[in-house]
C-alpha cells in the first residue's frame, strides 16, 4: 500500500510564501549603501523603489510603509547579493533593469556598444550605477524557490518596469519603447552610439 505524499505542516504553502514576500518587499525601501551590506548570498525576490518624480511617467504602487517612493521594478534571484551587485550595479548585459533604465534615461545621453549584444560603454555603465545609487531604493524577501512565486507577485503588482509576467493591459508603451530603442541603439562592427 502506498501513502500519499504528505507535505509537512511547518512548510509554507505558495500562498503564504506569497504574501511574507508582499510583506517583506512593502517594507521601508532602504538606500543602496545599506542594502549592498545586507543583502544574503540566498535565493530570492527583490523589488527596487523611486520617488514619483523619477521616471514620472510610469506609474508604479506606493510604499505602504513609505508613500514617498513607488515599485518600478521587481525580480528574482538564486544569489541576491549576486544579482544585485554583480548584475543590477554593474553590467547592463545581464540586467534586463539596466537596460531599461538606460532606454528609459536617452535624454540623459547614455552610450551603447555592442560585444555580443548592445551594453553600456563602460564609462556609461559607471554613470549608471550612480544615478542608481541617487535614485533607487531597495526591498527584498529570502525565498528558496523564487521563480515559483515571482509570477504571482509581478501580477499582483504590476510593476511598470516589468514586462514579462505583466497583463497586456498593464504593460507600459514607454517602457516597451525605451526597450525597442536601447536594443536597436548598436549593431556589430558599429563604433559607440547614443540609444
Amino acid at each position: 500500500m502506498t501513502l500519499p505524499e504528505r507535505r509537512p505542516d511547518r512548510v509554507p504553502t505558495d500562498e503564504a510564501r506569497v504574501e511574507e514576500a508582499l510583506r517583506l518587499l512593502s517594507g521601508v525601501p532602504v538606500e543602496l549603501d545599506v542594502a549592498v551590506k545586507r543583502l544574503s548570498r540566498g535565493s530570492g525576490v527583490y523589488a527596487w523603489w523611486a520617488a514619483p518624480s523619477i521616471l514620472p511617467d510610469l506609474p508604479g504602487p506606493p510604499n505602504e510603509n513609505d508613500p514617498s517612493l513607488r515599485l518600478l521594478y521587481l525580480g528574482r534571484a538564486t544569489s541576491l547579493r549576486g544579482r544585485i551587485l554583480r548584475n543590477h550595479l554593474r553590467r547592463s548585459g545581464s540586467s534586463t533593469l539596466r537596460r531599461t533604465l538606460a532606454g528609459l534615461l536617452v535624454a540623459e545621453g547614455y552610450r551603447t556598444t555592442w560585444t555580443d549584444r548592445v551594453v553600456l560603454v563602460p564609462e556609461d555603465e559607471a554613470r549608471l550605477t550612480a544615478w542608481m545609487h541617487t535614485h533607487l531604493r531597495l526591498t527584498w524577501a529570502e525565498d528558496a524557490e523564487p521563480a515559483t512565486i515571482e509570477a504571482e507577485l509581478v501580477a499582483r503588482v504590476h510593476p511598470p518596469l516589468n514586462v514579462h509576467g505583466v497583463d497586456p493591459e498593464h504593460r507600459q508603451a514607454a517602457v516597451l519603447s525605451a526597450k525597442e530603442s536601447y536594443n536597436a541603439s548598436s549593431r556589430p562592427g558599429e563604433p559607440p552610439r547614443r540609444p
